[in-house]
């Protein structure tokens, strides 16, 4: 019996399969109509199937160079994504892990952000409450070694893989201390360790936040990186530690923010705006889906600015409009990335492989269109855009030195020392919740330039790389 035989059955099961699944459906969704009247044909399937079936045998007996099944399955279901938009994608095996942690925001580590731009592996910062930050692990300290293994030659992803482990399950890391000659073994313990996504102005004592940018006025900022499973918790205990110490006006940077969970976007939502729509979702076989405001624990009275730029998607526009649509800030910045759609993670292999399937698509409260589709003009609707009177486009190298600054603050990097940079968009927000608070008040005076961090843009890695293309709403 040919390879093709043995395979054509199987093929033939997934067809009937398929033909049962649609019919049940269709029964128990009879009240929910389709965007699309074309009817499923088995036979058709079946000899697209057949096409396929013969494909595949073809290249696996006959291509000069052999292949794996795994190879070339994988490589077919590419080929089917690809013609999909471009945030629907296959997550193979390999990569499964990496992607869970980029939309979970936490791992097994020992809580240590890395770089090799100066050759070595070296330590940019421990994270603050993490094994490396108890065991004593500075700025500036080499790993020369992970469990025995030299790091020489090593990337950060190859340091990732050996740092990252099962919570509990000791690593040694081989440790020279800037200015020391002798090196040390330092073995800890790793815990469950979740990356933040709230971040504050400045480091203050002890690696904890400063989140006030005008002490005087008790005007707070608060940077969000992005939207993951503990993203609203973490904004919503910050705003908490805020209102004991009597916040008055608030800035939300969402500037180079990629998005990330749906849930997260709305809960975030609901902190600041008190009644009405957050967001609603359409797709062609899945139910229409509102979300409403609700009045309990909202944030409501003080003045509020949300920054945003071109990096600004997904979650971060759901926000970010739904915000302005209520008129309950002011968004200032620079038109966002213009992504509305909403992607569902569906298991594959028994959990062994994923699906990122774009699967519906997101509307603002004012029925506004966000999602930039590929012929797209820049006089078309799409993204969000910042408020009249509002828009700050950075010129020359100003994007360059945000970057720079963002990275810098988190890391703690950002010194009286350091190349002084003003962020326009942030004093336009600034000058904004200052003029609400007070609405005699003229600021003549704009904020102190701030210190930013000699460090090129891509530089700093944490012990998990963020992945941006990974984090989509669901």
């Amino acid at each position: 019996m040919s390879y093709f035989s043995r395979l054509l059955p199987c093929f033939g099961s997934v067809v009937l399969l398929g033909a049962l699944l649609n019919a049940t459906w269709a029964q128990e969704n009879s009240a929910q109509p389709s965007n699309s009247d074309k009817q499923v044909d088995p036979q058709e399937e079946l000899r697209l199937l057949t096409l396929f079936a013969d494909t595949f045998a073809q290249i696996k007996q006959n291509y000069v160079t052999e292949m794996s099944d795994r190879e070339l399955m994988e490589a077919a279901i590419q080929g089917m994504v690809r013609k999909l938009d471009p945030y629907s994608n296959y997550i193979p095996p390999r990569d499964l892990d990496r992607f869970k942690t980029g939309v979970e925001a936490e791992f097994g580590g020992v809580g240590i952000i890395v770089t090799t731009e100066n050759g070595p592996l070296e330590v940019i910062s421990p994270m603050a409450g993490t094994p490396a930050f108890r065991a004593g692990l500075i700025a500036g300290d080499k790993i020369l070694k992970i469990e025995g293994a030299s790091t020489q030659g090593f990337n950060v992803s190859d340091a990732v893989k050996k740092m990252k482990g099962e919570v509990g399950t000791p690593v040694t890391l081989t440790i020279l201390h800037p200015g020391e000659s002798d090196p040390i073994d330092v073995t800890l313990k790793r815990e469950k360790i979740q990356v933040p996504t709230v971040y504050g102005y400045e480091r203050g004592e002890g690696f904890s936040w400063n989140y006030f940018i005008d002490e005087g006025e008790k005007i707070a900022y608060l940077r969000l990186s992005g939207f993951g499973r503990n993203s609203a918790r973490e904004l919503k205990d910050t705003m908490r530690q805020l209102e004991e110490e009597g916040v008055r006006g608030l800035i939300l940077d969402l500037r180079f923010n990629p998005g990330g969970l749906l849930s997260a976007a709305i809960e975030i939502s609901d902190l600041f705006v008190d009644e009405g729509r957050i967001v609603s979702t359409k797709g062609r076989n899945v139910r229409e889906r509102k979300w409403d405001a609700r009045r309990r624990g909202t944030y409501s009275d003080m003045p509020m600015a949300v920054l945003i730029n071109k990096y600004s998607a997904s979650a971060s526009e759901i926000v970010s409009a739904c915000l302005q649509d209520h008129d309950r800030a002011v968004v200032v910045g620079a038109r966002s990335w213009g992504k509305g759609s909403v992607q569902n993670v569906i298991e594959l292999e028994g959990g062994g492989s994923a699906l990122k399937l774009t699967t519906a698509s997101y509307h603002r409260p004012s029925g506004k269109n966000i999602h930039r589709g590929p012929d797209a003009k820049e006089t078309d609707e799409w993204g969000v855009s910042p408020t009249d009177g509002y828009a700050v486009k950075l010129r020359g190298g100003e994007l360059s030195q945000l970057r720079k600054w963002i990275q810098g603050s988190g890391l703690g990097r950002n010194n009286e020392s350091q190349p002084k940079y003003r962020d326009r968009q942030m004093a336009s927000a600034l000058k904004y919740v200052r003029e609400t608070l007070n609405p005699s008040a003229v600021d003549e005076v704009p904020p102190e330039p701030m210190p930013v961090a000699a460090t090129g843009e891509h530089d700093a890695h944490p012990e998990v790389p963020p992945e941006p293309n990974l984090k989509t709403a669901k």
